[in-house]
Parts: C-alpha cells; sequence; structure tokens
C-alpha cells in the first residue's frame, strides 16, 4: 500500500514540474524573448490562463504527501522551514508580477513588475533544484525523525551541511538551465514570428548547456550518494531511465532544429519527467534519506495508518480524474498562437 502512494505522490510531483516549469521557464527567458512591451505582454498572456491552475498540482501533493506520509511531512516542513517560506515569498512575487503588470499603463510599471516575474522565476528554479538536491544528498536527521539545517555552512557534503552547498547549487543549476528550455519551448508553441524565433534560439543555445550539466549532475550524484544506483542494479529495468533522458535530448535537439515547438516541447517534458523519475527509483524505498542512514524516513516507518491509506486510495482517483478532464478542457479552450498587442 506504502508503494503505492509513494508512486502517487512521485506522479503527481512529475505533473507539477512539467506544468508549473514551463510556467516558470517563460519567466526566465521573459527579457530575452519579449524586447518590447507589447512583447513582454504577449509573454505573460502565454501563461496567463493556465500559470494559477497549474500550481494547484504543487499544493495538491502537498496535501497528498501529508496524508500518505505525515512524518515526513512534519520532518520536512520543520526542517526546511527557511527555505519553504522563501519559496512562499517567490511565488507570491511572482504572481503578482503576472497580476499586476497590466493594472496601469505606465513604463516604469510594467518593466518593475516584468523584473518581479523574472527574478522569481529565476530563484524558484534554483529553490525547487537545490531541493531535490538535499533529498538526494540526505539531511541530518536524528532520533526523533526531526532535523535544522541553516541556509549553508562550509559548502561542503558531509558533517554539518546547510540547505546550500555546492552539490545542492548545482542542482538548483540543472534545473535552471532546464526549466529555462522548457519554458521556451512552451513560449515557441504559443508565439510567432521573431518570438518564435526567438525562443526556438534559446532551446538550440540552452541544449549544449543542459547536455553539459545533466552529465556534470549524474557524476556528481554518483559521488555524493553512490548507494542511489543499488535499486538499479537490483532491478536492472531501470537502466531504462537514463536511456530515456538520452534519448529525450536527443529529440528535443532534433525537433528544435525541424521547427516541430510541440516534438520539441513533448521532448523536454520527458527529459523532465525522467531525471525526476531516475531519482525516485533510485531513493525508494527512502522518502528522506539521513546523513545517517539509520535515521532515514521511508515510506515504512513514515506512512501513515493502513485503513487511512485504504480508503484514500478509493477517493483519490475520482479526484484526480476530474482534475485532469479540468486541465484537458482548459488547455483546450486556450489552445492557440497569442498575440502581440493583443488583450491581456
Amino acid at each position: 500500500m506504502e508503494t503505492v502512494w509513494f508512486m502517487i505522490v512521485a506522479f503527481m510531483l512529475v505533473c507539477y514540474v512539467i506544468l508549473d516549469g514551463f510556467d516558470i521557464g517563460a519567466g526566465i527567458v521573459h527579457h530575452f524573448v519579449g524586447r518590447t512591451d507589447k512583447e513582454r505582454a504577449a509573454v505573460i498572456s502565454s501563461v496567463g490562463p493556465v500559470w494559477d491552475g497549474n500550481e494547484v498540482w504543487l499544493l495538491a501533493t502537498g496535501g497528498t504527501l501529508y496524508f500518505a506520509f505525515p512524518a515526513l511531512y512534519a520532518a520536512g516542513f520543520s526542517g526546511f522551514y527557511l527555505p519553504l517560506i522563501m519559496v512562499l515569498w517567490l511565488l507570491i512575487m511572482r504572481a503578482t508580477g503576472i497580476e499586476l503588470r497590466h493594472q496601469l499603463d505606465n513604463p516604469l510599471w510594467t518593466k518593475f513588475w516584468d523584473f518581479v516575474f523574472s527574478l522569481s522565476s529565476i530563484l524558484l528554479a534554483i529553490f525547487f533544484g537545490a531541493a531535490l538536491g538535499n533529498v538526494i544528498r540526505g539531511v541530518p536527521l536524528d532520533a526523533t525523525g526531526y532535523f535544522f539545517e541553516p541556509l549553508f555552512t562550509h559548502w561542503g557534503t558531509t558533517g554539518d551541511t546547510g540547505i546550500l552547498d555546492w552539490f545542492t547549487v548545482l542542482s538548483g543549476v540543472v534545473a535552471f538551465v532546464a526549466l529555462s528550455i522548457h519554458g521556451a519551448s512552451f513560449l515557441a508553441i504559443k508565439t510567432e514570428h521573431e518570438m518564435q524565433e526567438r525562443s526556438r534560439k534559446i532551446v538550440s543555445l540552452g541544449w549544449f548547456a543542459l547536455v553539459l550539466v545533466t552529465v556534470v549532475s549524474l557524476v556528481a550524484v554518483m559521488y555524493v550518494r553512490p548507494t542511489l544506483l543499488d535499486n538499479y542494479y537490483y532491478l536492472p529495468v531501470g537502466w531504462m531511465i537514463p536511456l530515456g533522458v538520452l534519448a529525450a535530448l536527443i529529440a528535443m535537439k532534433f525537433f528544435n532544429s525541424k521547427g516541430n515547438d510541440k516534438g520539441a516541447f513533448m521532448a523536454s517534458a520527458t527529459y523532465l519527467a525522467l531525471m525526476l523519475g531516475g531519482a525516485v527509483y533510485g531513493l525508494y524505498p527512502n522518502v528522506l534519506p539521513a546523513i545517517d542512514p539509520q535515521h532515514s524516513l521511508t515510506i515504512h516507518n513514515a506512512r501513515a495508518g493502513e485503513y487511512g491509506l485504504s480508503v484514500g486510495l478509493i477517493w483519490w482517483p475520482i479526484g484526480i480524474i476530474i482534475a485532469i478532464g479540468y486541465f484537458a478542457f482548459l488547455f483546450r479552450t486556450f489552445k492557440g498562437k497569442v498575440e502581440v498587442g493583443g488583450e491581456h
């Protein structure tokens, strides 16, 4: 039962990364794709109808995590209190950047909110990547199941660790590059003419950086947590995941060079899903590894009661079917290109 809920949480997290990932990526490349005020307004319009719906997946994932693995929720939210508050403020800043930009027709006003939208998107990508890096590296959980980490210490991955070190920052850089390309791929679908060409160029040039940071990050993971490969050796079918990552990278470059923007976007989404899925596959059955392995939280010691998990397994499919149906309707309603100079 706990394995099923582990897979459910992983699925919802992947959905969030793919869907809200292109919103964040659009914010990162906001000033590169949009050179004029009207073009930047078009970037905002491309994500305007869907960004808040995409963020619901983050809330739903947190709620499911609390329901299925309450000990993980308690430990994670107490130990990561400072960065979570920072992420909360960044989410608020991004929302205000999107919603307040068009309220006044004043160049200073729009430029300020463009800056807020872009900066908060950049920092969100880095913080989310660093969060995954912390989970892979492990946190200083003690026998009580709790921990505390300052923002940074000696920038090493052993001993008295902090939220930020060389490995978690590297993870943040990977997320930054990957989401930049994901957002640019989405904008290539939604825009035309010069904006579309700029979006394609970002994907084309960013691809080389993505290949580099992907290889470096995989080597770093093997150095920091070599036990991550144990599940791959135990169940070799998992080696299909890194092969899939390689195929997604090749497909991304191929479709972008052919001007197939939807194909490049789907390849980018596949890359994000497999990179996250590969980490989840290697971590299982851990949900929050500890630097001292005997204190790690697993699907067994962090789970909720059997009865609650069984009842939840009845109601969750109903909720997720409704959610997927809503998102299918939403994206179908707002499909097509955005117009430069069009209404917000």
